[in-house]
């Protein structure tokens, strides 16, 4: 039985397809695979003579008569600056360029997301760590460390971080140090660290002492409270999705659940 197409409004391009090739300033590049095409971006790796890099395009496409595409070029906005804040961190991508309005490229890393049970190096946590040391330095949080599949495990054998689209990184010019968007801010990095022990109570729990164990099952009551007020929402519009979009039924990939 043939797989029933996603509807075009619920597609980040609507209709468009991907550019099969793009030019950049690092050369030319011709489209080798798609990882990811949702409501809200679509995603895929370019090959070229100066090796591979991934596109990404946020969303453009209209939902019905109520015009999108300022979503997408917001996303676009701060995710380019999120990467260029931290992009010379050995474990994240490098920023290559912006991609018209809603695009951005960035450096494409050679391995495979993190997968639940997987059996990583020694040392993979301890640089994990430090990476997320490194972004809570720059007055920003992560957030979304939540989905094993945003850590991919580098043919190096280390942890790579991706997906920026919902980090926090808030500038001082735009309130960032004012006192409510401080709280906030500390309120995600905290987060971060509950996710990493999850993480790696998923994978490495032979490296954690019996108090960390036990902190990683311990959800923190502003976890909770996110869960609380999201989890309706999420349900309603995974109940949706399923109806008019049968294809989607998996749910989110590489997602950690307890």
């Amino acid at each position: 039985m043939a797989t029933k197409k996603t509807p075009a409004y619920l597609l980040a391009l609507g209709r468009e397809e991907l550019p099969a090739t793009i030019d950049l300033d690092a050369g030319h590049f011709r489209l080798e695979k798609i990882f990811k095409h949702d409501f809200f971006a679509a995603t895929a790796c370019y090959v070229g003579e100066n090796g591979k890099v991934v596109l990404k395009i946020g969303r453009k496409a209209w939902f019905g008569i109520v015009p999108l595409g300022w979503i997408g070029r917001c996303h676009a906005a701060h995710e380019s600056a999120a990467y260029k804040k931290v992009g010379d961190l050995e474990s994240v991508p490098r920023f290559v360029e912006r991609f018209g309005k809603h695009g951005f490229v960035h450096a494409y890393v050679e391995g495979h997301p993190l997968r639940k049970g997987e059996q990583v190096s020694d040392e993979f946590f301890d640089r994990l760590r430090d990476t997320i040391h490194a972004i809570h330095d720059r007055g920003m949080a992560y957030v979304d460390l939540e989905k094993c599949e945003n850590v991919i495990v580098g043919d190096d054998g280390y942890p790579h971080l991706i997906d920026f689209q919902i980090a926090w990184n808030l500038p001082r010019k735009f309130g960032g140090e004012l006192w409510p968007m401080r709280v906030l801010r500390r309120r995600f990095q905290q987060s971060d660290w509950y996710h990493i022990k999850k993480l790696q109570r998923r994978t490495r729990r032979d490296q954690m002492t019996v108090e960390e164990l036990k902190a990683s099952y311990h959800k923190p009551f502003y976890v909770r409270a996110h869960g609380f007020l999201t989890r309706p929402f999420t349900k309603l519009r995974r109940r949706i999705l399923n109806r008019i979009d049968p294809a989607q039924k998996r749910g989110e990939r590489g997602r950690v659940n307890e």
